[in-house]
């Protein structure tokens, strides 16, 4: 949903709102996927706050400002760095759990989309179809998701279509 910022290849979060440049897709997108009823719900992981180099209060502006600007229903935030071995972090589907208990969502039935191997992952571990958007990090994709897209308009196609055959 929002833009990357891309160093040596890998993507970094922004450091603040003001850094945050939301992907001019994800409105429209996020509309129509709400109009044939999915909620919404954001996972990130943010191992920057354990690391000391963002502030969760600044994580928080920036997850109130996409909540202002998006048709989001919730983000659910894992804070850990890879060490603190929490049941959160992506790869592991803690978050996507959560949400799901929260919210009342059947992953069965639900589409983990992300541009990382680790949202493929936690997607794949809660029992979510998964939608990649590949923008061309140099990063491995260790796990296969169902299906791989270069935006956010193709990932709703791919997942309005499937929507259509359930």
């Amino acid at each position: 949903m929002n833009e990357a910022i891309v160093r040596e290849g890998l993507p970094h979060p922004p450091s603040s709102v003001h850094e945050l440049a939301v992907v001019t897709d994800a409105f429209s997108s996020l509309i129509r996927l709400r109009g044939i009823g999915f909620r919404l719900i954001v996972v990130t992981n943010q191992p920057d706050i354990a690391r000391g180099k963002i502030s969760r209060e600044t994580v928080e502006r920036i997850n109130a400002y996409l909540l202002s600007k998006l048709p989001i229903d919730d983000v659910e935030v894992c804070p850990h760095d890879d060490a603190d071995a929490c049941d959160c972090r992506k790869p592991l589907a803690g978050m996507l759990l959560r949400a799901a208990q929260r919210h009342r969502l059947e992953l069965g039935h639900s589409f983990m989309v992300g541009d990382r191997w680790r949202d493929i992952e936690a997607g794949r571990r809660a029992g979510c179809r998964t939608v990649l958007i590949d923008n061309g990090y140099r990063e491995a994709i260790r796990s296969k998701p169902d299906a791989a897209v270069v935006s956010l308009t193709d990932a709703a196609n791919y997942i309005i279509a499937m929507s259509k055959q359930q």
